[in-house]
């Protein structure tokens, strides 16, 4: 009888490739020496954890992995190096462990780290640098790079979306290694610190890699700033760069997570020295555009013809997100005009379009019928008839949809404006407003029943009381009469049949393959009618992200009604969560008398997760940018360690070493991460606070503990 070890080693080789989920080919190298050996001979990426000084824990059995990240080692935006005695011997060692090594992630929180490590990779193709804490004063500009150019003269990519660099330190790199600077074709410039790059900036990076396919970066879009990037500048970056499949420029504030104004009307007071003609011009030069991004953050006037010449330059043009253009689509008498004509789009972005109704967004529908991704904000003409409209017109390829900062968009609307494709949606984001619910139902009163149903007790008395609920059904007897038939116990409304009435389409809206949910709340607001909203059965939703954004300094003090996470627990597959309340702002220290501080917040926002089955926590605590601090409360500590499930827990703050000592009472906790990966980072913690023995001291007392698994 055949068996699947029968079959050839290079056949097992393929499948033991395609499979990418880490818990997964961990479990199959359990299985046999045979299958141990195969799944460290196929790996290509690997993410290190723990402290490197340790150097028998680094592994050495992953010879083939040629995708090494290195920056979430701990301590946590620490050099790795700074820990170890012999540093030169670190690097040779990882070397050694990991020899075929082209793409690197690494916390490079100094030069020297490069300096090290740069050497022993000189195949390096890409690299993805991180830093949060800002650079010393005392480093020249360009220091950060010039080992990385010096020893890595293959390199093709390089990441600096998520390091803390100035805008003059690139230029005068890349002018000095110009084999290094014609090899790139893949540069990611969205430096959240920076300012943006100024015009001169952008043409010198520009000049100098002229074979770039991927352009990512800030830019200072603003006319009154000296030195803007306008018609000319786009005009000779697309010069220089004629090869660019992917164009993606926004100004720095485009970056910033806070959630605009929904009464605002889009249009801002100064206009971008962008005009009709540059955009042609810049089309027309880069006729292997598939993705593009304009996100100016100022008026960008008439740009429907400029839209349409993007359609016929750029024919392999998938993606397009545009910011602060107007005039994209004016639908008059039924013609398609503008972005409409991009009828291979596949992905599309609109925010702050003052001037996008209804029309225009039902004609969008009808001219591109591939969308599979839609995302909407600042629009507030347009209303949740065009919205359902337009889902219905994309209903067999829309799966992915963000609806944010649309004043006659609150919760409510959006869902029931997505209804035509609710059984389709893969991923969804809406704000959290509930205008349009009554507050019986934000507060949890009032009748359960509705479409033809009547209770006859109230909400609160069905959930607290014994008996069986009872529920009253009018039947229609030929339109004539009404019958009256009276039920107690549990309803499946899935199952009642009622002629001329679909009860589950009332009772049971199933977002049958919705799997990952995005939602942004303010400050004070609750979270328990997101169900009642619409959202109330999810049977495959995994993953889910919660913003909470305001001041909690400005808000009456928060009482003991808990936030509403305990409402997720109607979600049976959800096991990942991002709770971001890093927008909160408060007092973290001591508060003024009649204000409170932020640890009472804290307790309001995390009571009730412990009822979630949830494996994997991001958690972003309230900070006080007084004091430039994000960081853990009691409260939120002995929260999170009721947690039972929990295998990650990143919190992206600080906390004390006593409070990280209640996570060990988690069973199967594996993973646990304190990052301050916050602009900028704090050089040097509080006296009391997480520091580098206490992490050490936390990560040995948790890896001395028994996992079943």
């Amino acid at each position: 009888m055949a068996i699947f070890d029968d079959l050839p080693d290079a056949i097992l080789s393929i499948i033991f490739t395609l499979v990418v989920d880490t818990r997964t080919r961990n479990a199959m190298s359990l299985v046999c020496g045979k299958w141990l050996v195969l799944e460290r001979s196929t790996r290509t990426s690997i993410t290190l954890r723990g402290n490197v000084r340790h150097l028998f824990d680094i592994p050495t059995c992953f010879r083939a992995v040629t995708q090494l990240d290195l920056s979430l080692l701990s301590p946590w935006g620490q050099s790795i190096f700074d820990s170890s005695p012999h540093p030169i011997s670190l690097a040779h060692y990882l070397r050694r462990a990991f020899p075929n090594v082209i793409s690197l992630t690494l916390y490079a929180r100094t030069p020297s780290i490069l300096r090290l490590l740069a050497p022993q990779w000189p195949s390096l193709r890409h690299v993805k640098l991180v830093r949060w804490h800002p650079r010393s004063a005392n480093i020249p500009p360009g220091s950060d790079f010039l080992h990385l150019f010096h020893h890595c003269p293959s390199l093709s990519s390089l990441d600096l979306s998520h390091f803390y660099c100035w805008t003059d330190d690139l230029p005068p790199a890349l002018q000095a290694h110009p084999l290094v600077a014609a090899s790139l074709s893949r540069l990611n410039l969205l430096i959240l610190s920076s300012d943006g790059f100024k015009s001169h900036q952008l043409l010198a990076i520009t000049s100098a890699c002229p074979n770039l396919t991927h352009l990512l970066a800030t830019c200072v879009f603003h006319p009154r700033f000296n030195d803007f990037v306008g018609d000319k500048t786009l005009i000779a970056v697309a010069l220089h760069c004629p090869r660019l499949s992917l164009l993606h420029l926004a100004d720095p504030s485009s970056l910033s997570t806070a959630r605009g104004d929904p009464d605002h009307d889009g249009f801002t007071s100064d206009d971008a020295m962008i005009n009709r003609t540059a955009l042609e011009n810049l089309f027309s030069a880069l006729p292997l555009l598939e993705e593009l991004t304009l996100d100016i953050c100022h008026n960008v006037m008439d740009t429907g013809p400029a839209l349409e010449v993007l359609n016929s330059k750029c024919p392999g043009l998938k993606s397009l997100k545009l910011g602060q253009f107007h005039g994209i689509c004016k639908a008059i008498d039924s013609q398609l005009d503008g972005i409409a004509l991009c009828r291979l789009l596949e992905s599309l972005s609109i925010k702050n379009t003052g001037d996008l109704t209804d029309s225009g967004l039902i004609a969008i529908s009808r001219g591109c019928q591939r969308l599979a991704r839609f995302e909407v904000q600042g629009c507030k003409s347009i209303t949740e008839t065009g919205v359902r409209t337009f889902a219905c017109l994309l209903r067999q390829t829309l799966v992915d949809v963000s609806i944010s900062c649309c004043k006659n968009l609150d919760a409510t609307s959006s869902l029931r404006a997505l209804e035509p494709i609710r059984d389709r949606i893969q991923r969804l984001h809406i704000d959290c407003v509930w205008d349009s619910l009554h507050q019986s139902e934000i507060t949890g009163d009032g009748a359960i029943c509705q479409h033809g149903f009547e209770p006859n007790e109230s909400r609160e008395d069905a959930s607290t009381s014994d008996r069986p609920a009872e529920f009253m059904i009018f039947l229609g007897d030929d339109g004539s009469k009404k019958k009256r038939c009276k039920y107690s116990g549990e309803v499946d409304y899935s199952r009642v049949q009622i002629k001329g009435i679909n009860c589950s389409r009332f009772w049971r809206k199933t977002w049958d393959r919705l799997r990952y949910l995005s939602l942004w709340i303010a400050v004070g607001e609750l979270l328990n009618p997101l169900a009642s909203s619409g959202l109330d059965n999810c049977p495959v939703l995994e993953e889910i992200r919660i913003r909470v954004e305001g001041d909690c300094r400005m808000g009456p003090k928060p009482t003991e009604q808990p936030f509403g996470l305990s409402s997720l627990a109607r979600y049976p597959r959800l096991s990942k969560m991002q709770l971001d309340c890093g927008d909160a702002i408060g007092y973290a220290l001591t508060a003024p008398t009649g204000h409170m501080d932020l640890s009472l917040w804290e307790r309001v926002y995390l009571m009730g997760i412990e009822n979630l089955k949830l494996t994997e926590l991001d958690y972003w605590p309230p900070q006080d940018r007084d004091v430039n601090q994000r960081s853990l409360s009691l409260p939120a500590a002995g929260l999170l360690a009721q947690c039972t499930r929990l295998r990650k827990l990143f919190i992206h703050g600080t906390a004390y070493e006593h409070f990280m000592m209640f996570f060990l009472g988690i069973p199967n906790l594996r993973d646990v991460q304190l990052r301050e990966d916050y602009y900028p980072a704090p050089e040097n913690d509080m006296s009391t606070e997480m520091r580098v023995d206490s992490c050490s001291r936390f990560e040995q007392a948790l890896n001395k503990r028994q996992i079943g698994d």
